[in-house]
């Protein structure tokens, strides 16, 4: 049952951001950038990720990282032989030098870091459909991010990254979904989250 409405709502979802025109995209992503910026320390390693498509955010968000912390990792997303999803593998970001991966999410180069750099953040930012009151997150349905999660260290702070439409009071949720500390969004910035953990 949480599947199909999953389905439905990531189907509603994505059409919904699909119709969100440039310039109110562009006007968020800088806001989000603003939010960001003020939630990291210089000595803090973030994990954030490369905003795709029409996902919330830009690429200057992850500049804006890497001036306040020195060091920005993004993920490297892999399959195992079977296509079941593998836990991230992480990159240091260097502007200018992401790459294409297997499906076309600009990554950094060769060489990757093990899952286990992700223990190393102290903020991890997750792209997210949508995030609920009660730090249920709604992803794409690949199953990369809560398989990495779940290695995290326990003290990091988790932050989806949605418009604030898609800040909703509840989603279907399953037992291997990893609840959210924060949601950040363009007008109502952050807000904490129960983390349910």
């Amino acid at each position: 049952m949480a599947t199909a409405s999953k389905a439905a709502l990531r189907k509603q979802l994505l059409a919904a951001r699909r119709n969100v025109a440039d310039d109110v995209r562009a006007a968020e992503a800088r806001m989000l950038s603003q939010h960001l910026e003020l939630l990291v320390t210089s000595a803090s390693t973030v994990c954030a990720y490369v905003p795709v498509g029409t996902e919330p955010g830009a690429i200057e968000m992850l500049d804006v990282l890497l001036c306040r912390t020195g060091r920005v990792l993004l993920p490297v997303a892999r399959t195992s032989g079977d296509e079941t999803p593998l836990p991230l593998r992480w990159g240091e970001y260097r502007p200018g030098g992401l790459t294409p991966g297997r499906w076309g999410v600009l990554e950094p180069p060769e060489p990757w870091l093990p899952s286990s750099a992700l223990t190393e953040a102290s903020l991890v930012l997750v792209p997210a459909l949508a995030v609920d009151r009660h730090g249920v997150r709604l992803g794409r349905g690949g199953g990369f991010y809560d398989r990495s999660l779940a290695g995290r260290d326990p003290h990091a702070r988790l932050i989806a990254i949605v418009r604030d439409p898609e800040f909703l009071n509840a989603l279907p949720s399953e037992p291997h979904d990893v609840r959210m500390t924060h949601a950040v969004m363009p007008e109502r910035g952050v807000i904490a989250l129960p983390s349910g953990e």
